[in-house]
């Protein structure tokens, strides 16, 4: 019973589960002027727009 629960959940909204494909998480480690010491900057964005983010200051 639980694979049919489990199936169920899955194919119930395809077309949300492939634009959830698109996005992706993004982690940046930034360098702190005054101390030197590494930060880390998260994000979810879209795949088109990785390096966009990757890119900037």
């Amino acid at each position: 019973m639980a694979k049919a629960a489990k199936t169920a959940i899955k194919t119930k909204d395809q077309k949300a589960a492939a634009e959830a494909k698109n996005w992706t998480k993004v982690v940046k480690a930034v360098r702190s002027p005054k101390t030197g010491a590494y930060t880390f900057k998260e994000a979810i964005i879209h795949k088109d727009k990785v390096k966009d983010f990757l890119s900037e200051k």
